[in-house]
């Protein structure tokens, strides 16, 4: 099932995702990952890469790091990740979402929506039917999340 989102708080909009039931994390393309700290805390700065390989966009980006978690991809290998949360809007409906920043490069979908989200936002999906919700409405209202550069 694919979906068009925005991310809010990171200033990204009209992204497509790919709605994946059978991945328990969510995971956004990312590339050019620096940790560094603000005021103590562990924070992460990035460029999360959007639109597809025909209209490729960029956005470089910082967010506080949750966590690092090892994560086994569907290849079956294991990498290392940072882990961010940031407001997700999917059409009428904005709520906190924690991602894997990873590259997505082979991927077709730059953002992958896994099952713990879902959850989080109470979503029914129908694997019969894709782009069912409208585009987010952008700057969506959005939960209070710090980190948006």
């Amino acid at each position: 099932m694919r979906e068009w989102v925005a991310l809010p708080d990171l200033g990204v909009a009209g992204l497509r995702a790919k709605i994946d039931t059978g991945a328990s994390t969510s995971s956004l393309h990312a590339t050019h990952i620096e940790p560094f700290e603000r005021d103590g805390e562990k924070w992460v700065r990035f460029t999360a890469h959007l639109g597809s390989v025909v209209q490729l966009r960029h956005r470089r980006c910082e967010a506080p790091v949750v966590a690092r978690k090892v994560i086994k991809s569907s290849n079956g290998q294991s990498q290392a990740r940072y882990v961010i949360k940031t407001s997700l809007a999917l059409g009428d409906r904005v709520w906190v979402v924690e991602f894997t920043l990873a590259c997505r490069k082979a991927m077709r979908y730059r953002l992958l929506l896994g099952s713990k989200a879902l959850v989080t936002g109470q979503l029914v999906v129908n694997p019969a039917l894709t782009y069912v919700q409208d585009k987010p409405a952008f700057p969506a209202t959005t939960p209070s999340v710090t980190g948006a550069a």
